[in-house]
């Protein structure tokens, strides 16, 4: 079983990164992702509140990797774990959301997975860096929302 973790710092609230994280509509926007598939996504919200049992599916470049929606602890946890994905199996993430002593928040993204056979070296090098680029702009895009603002 293989690993990531990534942490990155926002200076916005835990209730704004939230509104971001459980909304599948909005990651294309921060993210790593080119776009959501909502032909291949089912149970998503349409006022993007995302349920438990949700399959989100995301594109990038031709890929499509799905996520389902396993546990949601209102602004302090999301968990998930693939639904489909042709390079690892098994996964599971934890997106942990702490208040920050100067009022933002600490954003902690992290995950096990099993790679198909010799993707190993490969999928660790590329899970560790994309996993801290979603965190970071996760961070970056929560911190330029107005505190009160809906997320688009």
């Amino acid at each position: 079983m293989r690993s990531y973790d990534a942490t990155a710092t926002s200076t916005a609230s835990p209730a704004v990164v939230w509104r971001l994280l459980v909304d599948a509509r909005t990651w294309p926007v921060w993210s790593t992702v080119d776009s959501l598939d909502t032909e291949r996504s089912s149970g998503l919200d349409p006022d993007g509140r995302d349920p438990v049992g949700a399959v989100r599916a995301f594109r990038t470049g031709r890929t499509v990797t799905g996520e389902r929606l396993t546990g949601l602890d209102e602004e302090k946890q999301l968990t998930y774990e693939d639904a489909f994905n042709w390079a690892i199996r098994d996964y599971r993430a934890v997106v942990d959301l702490t208040p920050a002593a100067d009022g933002g928040t600490v954003i902690h993204w992290h995950g096990t997975y099993s790679t198909r056979w010799g993707m190993g070296w490969l999928m660790e090098r590329v899970m560790r860096g994309v996993m801290q680029r979603m965190a970071d702009g996760l961070a970056a895009h929560a911190a330029a929302q107005p505190s009160g603002a809906e997320t688009p």
